[in-house]
């Protein structure tokens, strides 16, 4: 299979079955051969990340809508219009490879209708560009629902997470500092250049320039793993110590477990809980790779009865389920898969998750409340109302310079060339009079 046919599949599985990408791309890519996987890749991702605009386009080209059998016709439109309008592949390159891309989906009889529309994109495409140019969607790459919901919380940054949610994120590095230093690590793997240190983790290293991870220098021994900067800080402020019992709720795929253990490998415990076994997979995966030990429990994190021995945690990561908005540009299908009631059901579990998991607690001991989500509705609001109903919990001021202060925690916004969207929050229990 071609990248472009199979490209074409994966984000008709995303768009027609509300399936993730990750999950669309692996159903694909062993039939596609190595060196043709990065362009799946490049086709895939773009198309999504810019779907919002390209349906648009592609309905103004179209004298009328493609059939819901057809779907694989209609994204491989949208993966040409993609590399037509945000690629350096030759525009000849793109209308050929597609037209012939129609053929191996068993769709011969859409060679004419691709040419067609692609031609006449070419030529008409300042027109038509033009009379998109009031869509707030089309000209934001991002569902209109979203965008307001950006605007209204964060209408001083909207135009700049929008813009970081359309660029490609960066690769960065987390580095056990016990076992070398950052300053050691760039001076041994980048003197000339090609990376430096992040601005607000004190263990993050980012690169210019995207690489495999078998080209990383330490990853394979296990002196770096791969982790943005935005996540890194909770290990950092989660601040366990030696002897401690911790909790990482809803873990996988263990970047946060590992990190914790790599700064206090003397923990007397650390029980890392996911719902799914094949997401704790991947966690026992990176602590193999890393040469870490953890107590993993498949359950889910709120039936406590099932899964907890009844002995309290001196610390809690609760990286709970969000709607993920500050991290689209690494899943751009986010931008389709979300939905606007989707929020307000999150919030909820939020809430309960919060309720659920703070009785684990010992007095004294603090809970970190974190997201990768950007929206209020998921982050203050949700603290705010947990503190109003928990007579025994306070807040903590979060520990970083990083983001923006909120009324109940810290706001890391996507930057362009930056750390990712997250959210932190830090809750101690004390005995309430």
């Amino acid at each position: 299979m071609r990248a472009r046919e199979a490209s074409a599949k994966a984000v008709a599985r995303v768009v027609g079955q509300r399936g993730s990408l990750n999950e669309a791309l692996a159903a694909v890519a062993e039939r596609v051969a190595p060196e043709e996987r990065p362009l799946l890749s490049e086709l895939s991702y773009g198309a999504l990340r810019f779907y919002p605009a390209l349906e648009p386009l592609l309905g103004k080209l179209l004298q009328k809508p493609l059939k819901a059998k057809d779907l694989e016709v209609h994204t491989l439109l949208i993966c040409a219009l993609y590399q037509l309008c945000h690629t350096r592949i030759p525009d000849h390159a793109v209308v050929n490879e597609s037209v012939d891309a129609a053929k191996s989906l068993k769709r011969p009889w859409a060679r004419g209708l691709i040419n067609g529309v692609l031609r006449r994109f070419l030529r008409e495409r300042e027109q038509i560009e033009t009379a998109l140019s009031g869509d707030l969607a089309a000209q934001s790459a991002h569902p209109l629902w979203l965008v307001e919901a950006i605007e209204q919380a964060w209408p001083e940054q909207a135009a700049l997470i929008l813009a970081a949610n359309n660029q490609r994120a960066p690769l960065t590095l987390r580095l056990n500092i016990s076992r070398k230093a950052r300053e050691a690590y760039l001076a041994e793997n980048f003197s000339n250049g090609g990376a430096a240190p992040t601005a607000y983790s004190d263990y993050g290293v980012q690169l210019e320039h995207p690489r495999p991870v078998d080209n990383i220098p330490g990853f394979a021994g296990g002196l770096v793993s791969v982790q943005d900067e935005a996540a890194q800080l909770a290990a950092q402020l989660l601040a366990a110590r030696p002897g401690e019992r911790v909790l990482d709720a809803c873990c996988a795929p263990g970047g946060k477990t590992c990190h914790l253990l790599e700064l206090t490998p003397d923990l007397y415990q650390l029980d890392a809980v996911d719902i799914e076994r094949r997401r704790l997979d991947r966690v026992r995966e990176n602590l193999d790779r890393l040469q870490l030990n953890a107590t993993l429990i498949e359950a889910d994190v709120t039936a406590t009865s099932e899964w907890w021995d009844g002995r309290a945690f001196d610390r809690i990561l609760l990286d709970a389920p969000c709607s993920a908005t500050g991290v689209i540009r690494r899943h751009p299908d986010i931008k389709l898969l979300r939905q606007v009631g989707d929020v307000a059901k999150l919030a909820k579990l939020q809430r309960d998750m919060l309720a659920r998991l703070w009785p684990l607690l010992k007095h004294g001991g603090r809970l970190l409340y974190a997201t990768c989500s950007i929206l209020p509705a998921e982050n203050d609001e949700v603290v705010a109302a947990f503190l109003e109903s928990t007579t025994d919990a306070r807040l903590v001021p979060v520990a970083s310079p990083a983001g923006i202060k909120t009324g109940y925690g810290r706001q890391l916004l996507p930057q362009v060339g930056g750390h990712d969207g997250f959210y932190y929050a830090l809750l101690e229990k004390y005995h309430s009079p």
